[in-house]
């Protein structure tokens, strides 16, 4: 772990945080390049744009590659609160990005080392180096938060709907 890499898990959270404002899932991701510094940002926009493709880690190589003027990210990091999905992990591959730093494990999607690993696979053209568990705590936190919020806004949906109808 370098000494940079909880102050970019720190702005990761705060586009997590903004998702979440927006009713999406909180997940952030940042790219930063091999200088250090940030040229793209994504947070969850699935809700919001109606897209299946618009998870933070997409949302942020996408403005990264604008940034740099080319789809090859080699050199750069991406930081995201959690896991990448298969999705976001073969986006990885393919845009070469150096480095994957996340925050806690996705026990239902997670393809960077707990599912499968499709970021390291060494049948793959490309491999990144990952670490994990940075600023674990809070993106676990946050997750399971916005979570029990949507429980709960659930539960006193059906309640509500339940004691209209008698």
């Amino acid at each position: 772990m370098y000494a940079s890499d909880e102050r970019f898990m720190d702005r990761a959270l705060e586009l997590a945080r903004l998702a979440a404002s927006e009713g999406d899932i909180p997940v952030g991701a940042v790219v930063v390049d091999a200088d250090g510094s940030v040229i793209g940002e994504g947070r969850n926009r699935r809700r919001l744009e109606h897209d299946p493709t618009a998870h933070a880690e997409v949302v942020a190589l996408r403005e990264a590659a604008k940034s740099l003027g080319t789809w090859n990210l080699s050199g750069c990091t991406l930081y995201v609160t959690l896991e990448p999905c298969p999705m976001c992990a073969g986006a990885l591959v393919q845009s070469r990005v150096s480095r994957l730093v996340y925050g806690c494990t996705d026990a239902k999607a997670g393809a960077c080392g707990t599912l499968m690993n499709i970021a390291a696979d060494s049948r793959l053209f490309h491999r990144l180096k990952i670490t994990r568990g940075v600023r674990e705590t809070e993106c676990r936190a946050l997750l399971q938060d916005f979570f029990i919020k949507c429980r709960s806004r659930q539960r006193s949906t059906t309640v509500s709907t339940l004691k209209s109808e008698n």
